[in-house]
């Protein structure tokens, strides 16, 4: 039988406390054992919460979506993106971080405050605006500096490949594996292709649902489109099918110059930073070294 999110909770927060001992010891590979473990927990309790969603959705009449998008970059098994807002229409406003981490979720991958207030405006029914995003990374970091591990996820900085920075002006979500959330010389190209497959998924699933996708929705998604090659004729709707083909055709040229960048630099910062700084980056200045210089 499945746990129940409340067993998961208490299960994350035993593997926190246990993390912060093991870091306290400075015992590394304790340490790495219980962040993987703690990684399936937060999983499972994310697929128990999807379920929960689609159990009130059934009941409402919401639409419901398993979040299993195809693209060059793997779909977290977070929260169903599909689900309208209904928190919204009944009149409970939902907090920016989860806005966020909704929209974040539809991109699978690092994006602009802009690209995430866009694809909330597609798929939610309450608008994002990008201004209210200028201080979350911020208070993201304070929160994490104070509490630690207490919350699923925080919403994070993307970070630079050579100097691990936080990368100017991109938000990632911090239960992705450091190997997404790193930016390489190719990277935003390779992002680019992920956010139009997954976007490209998203209404389709919904079509595929008898759900008519807003015309947000289809505007995002000839936004992708027009700057892929072979993914629409300039006729009606991009065909969603078509997009996720064509980007994952060009996906397949990039990714074996970009994932050997990423995975290089995410193990860096696995053995050189803290865990703060791998959610949120070094400084940039003082500690803006670069990966050649920090490895030994």
């Amino acid at each position: 039988m499945s746990a129940s999110p409340e067993e998961l909770e208490a299960r994350m927060a035993e593997l926190r406390a246990r993390l912060r001992e093991a870091v306290r010891a400075r015992d590394r590979a304790g340490a790495d054992r219980i962040r993987r473990e703690l990684r399936q927990v937060e999983d499972s309790w994310n697929r128990a919460l999807d379920a929960e969603a689609d159990d009130a959705g059934e009941a409402v009449g919401e639409v419901a979506d398993d979040a299993d998008g195809p693209t060059a970059v793997q779909d977290p098994p977070h929260r169903s993106a599909s689900t309208p807002a209904a928190p919204n229409r009944l009149g409970l406003a939902l907090p920016v971080r989860e806005q966020v981490h909704q929209s974040l979720t539809i991109l699978g991958a690092p994006a602009s405050p802009k690209l995430i207030s866009a694809a909330y405006e597609a798929f939610f029914t309450d608008p994002l605006v990008p201004s209210r995003l200028a201080s979350l990374r911020r208070d993201e970091e304070r929160s994490f500096t104070a509490q630690g591990h207490s919350r699923p996820y925080y919403i994070c900085a993307a970070l630079t490949y050579d100097r691990l920075t936080p990368a100017r002006g991109l938000l990632a979500v911090s239960t992705w594996p450091l190997e997404r959330r790193v930016i390489g010389p190719l990277s935003p190209r390779a992002d680019f292709l992920a956010h139009a497959a997954r976007v490209a998924g998203q209404i389709e699933r919904m079509c595929a649902a008898g759900h008519e996708p807003a015309e947000a929705a289809w505007r995002l998604l000839r936004r992708f489109a027009f700057n892929i090659p072979g993914a629409y004729d300039h006729d009606g709707h991009p065909d969603p099918a078509r997009v996720i083909a064509a980007a994952r055709a060009e996906s397949q040229v990039h990714t074996a110059n970009d994932e050997p960048d990423r995975r290089a630099s995410a193990a860096v910062a696995r053995e050189k930073l803290s865990d703060a700084q791998q959610l949120f980056g070094v400084a940039p200045l003082g500690e803006a070294r670069t990966v050649s210089e920090t490895t030994p």
